[in-house]
């Protein structure tokens, strides 16, 4: 039969419209965008005036005419389901007491029941074989109820069909032979005035039929048929077998009723009898209202029903929540009796369903799960026969409007279901849902036989929806004011926007569409959005030029960059071995790089002189002996690697020469940090007095610097050297890279270590004045002054300095002072030794000191290691020229013991009279951990 799509020339024009879609690749930026697809109008749920007036009219009549006991959970009183229905219709009180008024004056419909005898079990065997060959007759009987009472009482008041009703008004089903469960699934129209006083009956018999005795015999089984014979033998022949009946007051029964009824007996003979199974709906025929005397039951039904559930849907709206579904017991209570009193069977019902549910849901707010349940019932009912050729047409249409729809719907997704709600994702699988299983039925198939597969038509429109979202979010990021800037920063805009998109493709989108249709979102946007981004990129830099300005090229940068990212996402699409509009995108930014490294070097350049400025040279803590400018270089040359980082540039010999130059600024940054610091620091000491917090700066000035070198030596991890070696192995000449970027930071390190050398000597020069002036006051110090007393000065200038030292500095620098005062230290004791050797006195107190010094530096493993504490060469000379051997290896603090005290008598293995003395530094106040020193020598060889 013809339908709607029967034919693809027969295709409407609007579904055609939403499935037309064209392979788009590189277009060009001055074409004007395609023309966006029009809003498909949905069908209005909307009935005319004079429409709403007739389905009143006609809704009212079915309250009115009400038959039946209430089903639980629907509603019992008509006053409130009349004022629902003048809710639902928004028909003002005195126009409804004027139709309520002239549908109670219109005429009677006829009552009727009917009845559907299904079937019985367990009867009552009449035949000689054991089984009977049942019929029934059925009626009802008008004004006279069954009253209730004991069985007893029902027994007595029973009287069989043929003698209660006319011949006229009883009907009778078919004989089913030999049985003893009969199946005759006959439905009979009984009609009926009063319900209160009418009654339906129901008697069943076997039929019997003149036979001979010999086939009787012949039938014989058991002792019981033969009992049966016999009792044939004293009835009349062809007399029927009474086998029970059923008996039931109208008033008693719902609107529809399907149970199992026994079957009650005449007598107390047979008391089981066994049960029918009995169906009843009270309908009416020929209702006196306009519309059901024009149209036809089903129409009206679904106009009915539309009416009620948009206007359920409207009240939830109104009150700020979201229909699920779920019918009110009004709404359920009239569909219920209107479509029972129309007779209206289980698959028009869904019929009615799907076409009104389908409508509004093109118009209205409401989950698309309500569909499935019109969609399953059909299909389970399904039989092209039992609709006539206009529903078919109608139907096909429903199938037709929604799929375009739903397509429009789907081609719009990303604003229709915007994730900012949290339900979207749940809604457009719920939608795709019902699509798949419209497109899966067999009225479908039937009915719209050309339709293209769901999954190409999905295909089209998202395809078709990604376009036009891409033009529409153009058009949002259009700039004002037309220029290049301007457009670089549109540009940049969307696709940031196109990245944000397929983020959300990735993360949400694709697994509802491959879970539902097999299709994979993510990918088909990847290969739409990368084309169409692709070719206003290249326009855009081919506008632009080879000369960028500094604020051009940071706009290009940022759109560098995101790009970068755009293409990362490659590997998630099923194209990342395909060949793309964006690969070698790089090549379009080529004449940016040196905008770029020069915007890096000035930015960074311009932080430094920012952070020396502010600088106080104060440490930030007691555990961060730097200050704050070494903390902001140190952020400022990570975010120079960053930059690298995210520059990553493809091509490897450029990529090599990027990163010569970013090591290059870098080196070059820390020198001019080195000079800025220190003129920082005279700046901040100009015109002090006070020398200490000169000292104090300096102390920070070298702590920085040595920062600073700790920062410089992670270049080559920060800017991933090794992997940088290994991309340029094949383009670089061997040893390149170690000959050009180890050698810039070797020189850079270099240079701060000369640096860093140039303050610590300073510091060390303000101590050595100190230190030589307390060794000479040792040496001239009067004869009464024993040796311990007069090293403690020397002892407590030590102290003090060095812990001042040692709290301002950082190790490695403490360090670095410590081996310059020591060697100057020695220096010193060794011309002390030298010009006092005849004085035995002197030459006392100078051991001493040797030997207190040593312990001093030492500082029990926290100053100077012993391997680090050798002697000068002038001193080795020096003890070799007084006897002591070049083939002893001994320690050298015992042979310069040896070179200073040899007037004394004293040698390495005799070092004379034993004197035990107390730490010096015991008697003093310092901080440094106090050490007790035994001398080594004496009357048991001492050790210290």
């Amino acid at each position: 039969m013809a339908t709607l799509l029967s034919h693809p020339q027969q295709r409407p024009p609007f579904l055609r419209q939403a499935i037309k879609i064209r392979r788009r690749r590189v277009r060009d930026l001055q074409d004007p965008p395609p023309q966006m697809a029009p809003e498909i109008q949905p069908p209005s749920h909307h009935f005319s005036p004079e429409q709403r007036a007739l389905l009143y009219e006609d809704a009212l009549y079915t309250v009115l005419h009400r038959l039946g006991h209430p089903e639980p959970n629907h509603v019992t009183e008509a006053s409130e389901l009349l004022r629902y229905l003048q809710e639902a219709f928004h028909v003002e009180p005195e126009e409804h007491q004027q139709t309520l008024q002239r549908v109670r004056e219109l005429e009677k419909p006829i009552f009727c029941l009917k009845a559907t005898v299904k079937q019985a079990k367990g009867i009552l065997g009449k035949d000689v074989s054991g089984f009977s060959d049942p019929y029934c007759l059925l009626g009802i009987e008008q004004g006279v109820g069954v009253p209730g009472g004991s069985p007893g009482s029902r027994h007595r008041q029973k009287a069989v069909v043929r003698h209660t009703i006319p011949e006229e008004e009883t009907h009778r089903t078919q004989v089913i032979t030999q049985t003893l469960n009969p199946v005759w699934d006959e439905t009979f129209i009984l009609e009926f005035e009063d319900i209160t006083n009418a009654s339906f009956h129901l008697d069943m018999w076997d039929l019997d039929t003149v036979e001979s005795v010999r086939q009787k015999l012949g039938e014989l089984t058991d002792l019981h048929g033969l009992r049966r014979i016999f009792k044939e033998a004293r009835k009349d022949k062809g007399q029927d077998d009474f086998l029970g009946n059923v008996v039931l007051r109208l008033q008693d029964l719902r609107c529809r009723e399907d149970q199992w009824y026994p079957l009650e007996p005449r007598t107390e003979t047979y008391p089981d009898r066994g049960q029918c199974h009995l169906q009843f709906q009270l309908i009416h025929k020929r209702r006196a209202t306009s519309a059901s005397r024009s149209q036809p039951s089903y129409t009206v039904h679904l106009h009915l029903l539309q009416q009620l559930v948009s206007h359920e849907v409207t009240q939830h709206e109104a009150g700020s929540t979201s229909w699920d579904g779920s019918l009110s017991p009004q709404a359920a209570t009239v569909l219920f009796l209107h479509a029972t009193q129309k007779d209206l069977s289980d698959f028009h019902q869904s019929m009615a369903q799907w076409l009104a549910y389908s409508r509004l849901y093109q118009s209205l707010e409401f989950p698309s799960s309500c569909l499935l349940h019109p969609i399953t019932s059909i299909e389970y009912q399904w039989i092209q026969g039992r609709l006539k050729a206009e529903q078919q047409e109608e139907l096909a249409a429903s199938f037709s409007s929604l799929l375009t729809y739903g397509l429009s719907l789907i081609r719009r997704f990303r604003s229709v279901f915007p994730l900012s709600v949290s339900d979207s994702p749940a809604r457009l699988q719920s939608l795709l849902r019902v699509l798949v299983q419209m497109c899966k039925m067999k009225a479908f198939g039937e009915l719209c036989p050309n339709t293209a597969p769901l999954p190409q038509l999905v295909t089209e429109a998202l395809q078709t929806g990604t376009t036009e979202w891409f033009h529409l979010k153009q058009q949002h990021h259009q700039p004002m004011v037309q220029g290049i800037p301007e457009a670089g920063k549109a540009l940049l805009g969307l696709v940031q926007d196109v990245i944000g998109d397929l983020h959300q493709c990735q993360r949400t989108w694709d697994k509802i569409f491959h879970n539902t249709l097999k299709i994979h979102l993510f990918s088909m946007a990847f290969r739409e959005l990368q084309w169409l981004v692709a070719k206003r990129v290249q326009d855009h830099t081919t506008v632009v030029g080879d000369v960028v300005s500094p604020e051009m090229g940071e706009s290009l940068f940022q759109l560098y960059i995101s790009l970068k990212e755009l293409c990362q996402l490659r590997m998630s699409s099923s194209e990342r071995d395909g060949v793309l509009a964006l690969d070698n995108f790089h090549r379009w930014f080529q004449p940016a790089i040196p905008s770029w490294l020069q915007k890096t070097y000035n930015e960074a350049l311009a932080r430094v002189q920012r952070a020396v400025q502010m600088d106080e040279l104060v440490p930030l803590g007691e555990l961060t002996k730097h200050s704050t400018s070494a903390v902001d270089l140190s952020t400022c040359f990570a975010q120079i690697s960053h930059t690298a980082r995210q520059l990553d540039w493809p091509d490897p010999e450029e990529a090599f020469m990027i990163t010569v130059k970013f090591v290059e600024d870098t080196c070059r940054l820390a020198l001019v940090y080195c000079s800025l610091i220190k003129a920082r620091a005279r700046e901040l000491s100009s015109g002090q007095k006070d020398q200490g917090q000169a000292a104090n700066m300096l102390c920070v000035v070298v702590n920085d610097m040595e920062q600073l070198r700790l920062v410089i030596g992670k270049l080559p991890a920060q800017l991933a050297w090794e992997a940088l070696e290994q991309r340029v192995g094949a383009v670089l000449e061997q040893g390149q890279l170690q000959n050009t970027l180890h050698a810039q930071l070797q020189s850079a390190l270099a240079g701060l270590g000369h640096e860093i050398r140039t303050g610590v000597r300073t510091l060390a020069e303000q101590l050595e004045v100190g230190i030589a002036k307390h060794i000479q006051k040792l040496v001239g110090v009067r004869e009464s002054v024993l040796p311990e007393d007069a090293i403690l000065p020397l002892m407590k200038f030590l102290e003090v300095e060095l812990c001042y030292m040692n709290t301002n500095l950082v190790q490695e620098n403490f360090s670095s002072l410590l081996t310059l005062l020591w060697t100057h230290t020695l220096t010193v004791l060794v011309e002390a030794a030298a010009s006092q050797r005849s004085s035995s006195l002197a030459s006392n107190r100078l051991k001493i000191a040797l030997q207190n010094l040593e312990i001093c530096f030492h500082a029990e493993g926290c100053g100077l290691p012993p391997k680090t504490l050798p002697l000068p060469a002038s001193q080795k000379s020096c003890c070799g020229g007084q006897g002591i051997g070049p083939s002893v290896s001994w320690p050298w603090p015992i042979c310069l013991l040896a070179f200073l005290f040899q007037p004394l008598g004293w040698g390495p293995g005799s070092l004379g009279p034993g004197l035990q003395a107390q730490s010096l530094l015991e008697k003093g106040e310092g901080t440094l951990p106090k050490m007790r020193l035994q001398l080594p020598w004496g009357e048991g060889g001492g050790h210290y």
